[in-house]
């Protein structure tokens, strides 16, 4: 099976740079395995993970019928943000996502209302854009959506962290 194919549109490969995760480093637990649920071969996340001390099992195998790892750590397919919330929703397992800030605003994420707890940047995430190939494609280093760091069952310090 391949998950990436399946799941992932041709335009929906934007992988997640080291910096974007060292920048939540301080708000993971090193004593959980975090699961990078959305794998793709040319993803370079969980190694950035265990780069930054974390136990990550990342493999291609379908989100939506597997559970695995503690803690759901990712940057899922914005185009299928919905599903990834419903069965996250259906799972009840802490995650942390990064997400357009304005999917805050979406019907589907009514299940969680007073429930979640963001993590916002002070500038915009930046991503790596593939083709098809898995060959970077050279672009200017800004997104033009803000993003911000989703989290569920962390326990956080405060509901809203200014970084």
């Amino acid at each position: 099976m391949n998950f990436e194919k399946k799941y992932f549109k041709k335009d929906d490969q934007y992988f997640t740079c080291f910096q974007t995760w060292k920048l939540i480093e301080p708000f993971i637990p090193k004593n959980f395995t975090l699961w990078e649920c959305f794998y793709s071969k040319n993803s370079k996340s969980p190694d950035y993970l265990r780069e930054l001390g974390f136990d990550v099992v990342s493999e291609d195998v379908d989100f939506y019928k597997h559970d695995l790892g503690n803690i759901i750590i990712t940057n899922p397919p914005f185009s299928d943000i919905k599903n990834v919330m419903k069965r996250l929703y259906i799972l009840q397992k802490p995650f942390i996502l990064i997400i357009p800030i304005s999917k805050l605003c979406c019907k589907y994420m009514s299940p969680f209302k007073g429930k979640l707890q963001i993590i916002i940047p002070e500038k915009r995430i930046n991503f790596i854009k593939c083709d098809g190939n898995g060959q970077i494609i050279k672009n200017k280093n800004t997104s033009n959506f803000d993003s911000i760091f989703l989290f569920f069952k962390m326990r956080l310090h405060s509901d809203i962290i200014f970084l």
